[in-house]
């Protein structure tokens, strides 16, 4: 359904409630006047919000089945190259950093100057990346062919964010939760691939997915066709930027923008001790084979697909402020036990953890883009850029202390961390200033 949807999406150009667009080098918050119009042409608009969803969904899906690839076959490189947990940071750390420095400057970049076809150009840096990976034969190679794949990510995700508001029809949270679903369950396809093909056939096998690649750009491509001529059709449109500035103080957007980092740092943190060091957790814990460990990491990152699908909608109904403090502060009875039970458990428990957890970003990036309308890129890449460095530098430091100590410790240690969660009920509730944002307009 996901991909007939992406492949049908090529020259639809429905009309949108809420799309973003570039006036005078800056990009504004459009709210169609004519609603009667919207009504009258609803279906039409379904189909095509539904087509580039699908498209940019399943591109996620593709860009982060392959960076998925890098920490699920951590093993076959360890034994390869002989490398210690601390070198298995610096790699993951090399993919994170490049992600994490791109992205704010590609969203503020793209806020000023929207690149449609950026999208296609990041897919084919991370092509280049693949294929080194499945050359390297140095350490240094690996962490230059991550880097590659690291700067690919960091030119995809700002755009495809607001590709993905632009076509949400005012359903921002259930857009946002589409879009990055198709990111997690790529990543759990991560594990499986290097189960069943880079185990078997060894490192050059990584080639093959360099297709993988091949098919986003081509997926793209037709996307950034849809962009370009949706920037250039004529909106009737009023701007909500300057009331939402009115109703939220620069200060407490400051504030309210520092406590969302702080519950980024903290479920990225343990997200890291996750999905880079699990296997090697349950490998010395249980005596579970590689190929069975991949497959518990599968396990937990299909939960957090399931996590990040169905926090988006909750955001939309509930509150996004209610749904980050759950989704963070409601994961610590589960961390809590999974570094002392046996091994059913801690699956069950990687389960738990994996769907709460992962329901935070979706609301936790609408609602900064709530905060701040108009800057949807900058916002994008930020949020997705600090992730991905907070991701990385967790690994890197938590792989040196697992050196120093040992996995198990790690994990004991990294339970504590979404107790930060308590600090979202220090969030100001953006949805009834909004709507008197709305009904004022």
């Amino acid at each position: 359904m996901l991909i007939s949807h992406a492949l049908q999406a090529v020259g639809c150009t429905g009309d949108h409630r809420y799309e973003e667009h570039s006036e005078t080098g800056a990009q504004i918050m459009a709210v169609e006047a004519d609603t009667s119009q919207n009504a009258a042409g609803g279906m039409k608009r379904s189909g095509a919000v539904i087509g580039i969803l699908s498209a940019i969904s399943l591109s996620h899906l593709l860009n982060d089945t392959i960076q998925s690839l890098v920490p699920a076959i951590y093993p076959v490189l360890k034994n390869e190259f002989h490398l210690d947990f601390g070198q298995i940071g610096l790699i993951t750390l090399a993919f994170n950093l490049t992600a994490s420095l791109l992205q704010p400057a590609v969203g503020l970049y793209t806020d000023r100057h929207p690149q449609p076809f950026s999208l296609a150009v990041g897919m084919s840096v991370t092509l280049s990346g693949v294929v080194l990976l499945s050359q390297a034969h140095s350490f240094w190679m690996i962490v230059l062919a991550v880097a590659l794949i690291g700067t690919g990510s960091a030119i995809f995700h700002p755009e495809s964010s607001r590709v993905a508001r632009m076509a949400s029809g005012g359903r921002h949270g259930f857009a946002q939760s589409f879009f990055q679903v198709g990111g997690n369950v790529g990543s759990s396809l991560g594990p499986l691939l290097a189960a069943f093909i880079v185990l078997p056939y060894g490192q050059p096998s990584l080639a093959w997915f360099s297709l993988i690649a091949v098919t986003g750009i081509i997926v793209l491509m037709r996307v950034g066709v849809w962009y370009r001529k949706e920037r250039r059709r004529p909106k009737p449109a009023v701007s909500v930027a300057a009331g939402m500035e009115a109703v939220f103080s620069r200060g407490t957007v400051a504030r309210a923008i520092g406590i969302l980092i702080v519950l980024i740092f903290s479920k990225y943190f343990y997200m890291a001790s996750m999905g880079s060091y699990y296997t090697f957790f349950i490998i010395e814990k249980f005596g579970v084979s590689v190929r069975d460990a991949q497959l518990y990491l599968f396990v937990f990152l299909g939960a957090v697909a399931l996590g990040t699908f169905v926090g988006g909608p909750m955001g939309d109904r509930f509150g996004r402020k209610y749904v980050i403090w759950f989704s963070i502060l409601g994961v610590v009875p589960f961390t809590l036990i999974l570094p002392h039970v046996n091994l059913f458990w801690t699956v069950a428990s990687s389960v738990a953890i994996g769907i709460i957890l992962a329901s935070a970003f979706s609301s936790i990036l609408v609602y900064a883009q709530e905060l701040m309308p108009g800057k949807v890129g900058t916002i994008s890449g930020l949020f997705f850029g600090f992730a991905f460095g907070m991701g990385g530098l967790g690994a890197a430091v938590l792989g040196q202390l697992a050196d120093l100590t040992s996995i198990r410790f790690v994990f004991n240690l990294c339970a504590f961390l979404p107790l930060l969660g308590i600090l979202a009920a220090f969030l100001p509730d953006t949805r009834k200033k909004t709507a008197k944002v709305v009904k004022d307009q």
